[in-house]
């Protein structure tokens, strides 16, 4: 796992978004793994920056996103369908057609899970994963205890999880129970994989991952075992690694 510890979030952000852009470049055809939440708003910001003003074309990418919510329909304001377009996808040229978020509004969310992880082997694997880490340690929605050999799979979100996401929604109730994400198995496919971390509140977790104790009670422990993971980090994340002289 090589670490590079920058100076605030943008330019942790910005590097991310240099090395998505070197992928794009050398591949115009590369199948990327992205992901939702917070941390990687200033990497999409950055890309869409790149389309427009370095002449970065995503015509013919594909992108395959971690997970969705049970329960939202695409147009829901806060389905990863809707983020994904507001925050990415409106502001490039690329096609929506090459866009794959599992269906959280699905009959039967197995059967979902199947046709995703096909689409995961037919379309991908994902050239370059983009993930973020939970401060439980969470990948996509794979939450502590989460089998290291699992596919795609339904979650049930833990409370801290629902509670660190409620802050999109109008109250805790209302964020939904459970979701549709990619299993660790499925995020390992990936040739390459960019862990995004930011912010004092994802200092425990960076220091818990650095000390390379590997663990299903800290799923991003696994990464350790992926050959080729880049952790992009600020330096408040990297705060009590710096302290604890790890």
């Amino acid at each position: 796992m090589e670490v590079l510890v920058f100076e605030d979030y943008d330019a942790a952000s910005a590097q991310a978004a240099r090395l998505v852009e070197t992928q794009v470049l050398e591949n115009g055809q590369s199948v990327l793994g992205l992901a939702t939440g917070s941390t990687p708003l200033g990497l999409y910001k950055a890309l869409i920056e790149g389309f427009k003003t370095r002449g970065v074309s995503y015509k013919n990418v594909r992108t395959i996103n971690l997970d969705e919510y049970i329960g939202l329909a695409k147009d829901h304001p806060e389905s990863y369908h809707t983020f994904m377009s507001k925050r990415l996808f409106k502001h490039i040229d690329i096609s929506l057609e090459n866009t794959y978020i599992p269906d959280g509004m699905t009959h039967s969310p197995e059967e979902e899970c199947q046709r995703y992880e096909a689409v995961i082997d037919n379309v991908g694997p994902m050239d370059l994963q983009i993930l973020g880490i939970g401060t439980n340690g969470h990948i996509g929605f794979n939450e502590p205890g989460t089998d290291p050999t699992s596919l795609t799979h339904v979650v049930e979100l833990v409370h801290s999880t629902r509670a660190s996401n409620s802050r999109f929604f109008p109250s805790l109730d209302e964020v939904p129970t459970h979701a549709v994400t990619t299993g660790i198995q499925s995020i390992f496919k990936s040739r390459k994989i960019i862990l995004l971390a930011s912010g004092k509140n994802k200092a425990a977790a960076v220091a818990q991952l650095l000390s390379k104790e590997i663990s299903a009670d800290f799923p991003a422990s696994f990464l350790w075992n992926h050959p080729d993971v880049t952790l992009i980090v600020d330096k408040d994340a990297y705060a009590l690694v710096q302290t604890e002289g790890q």
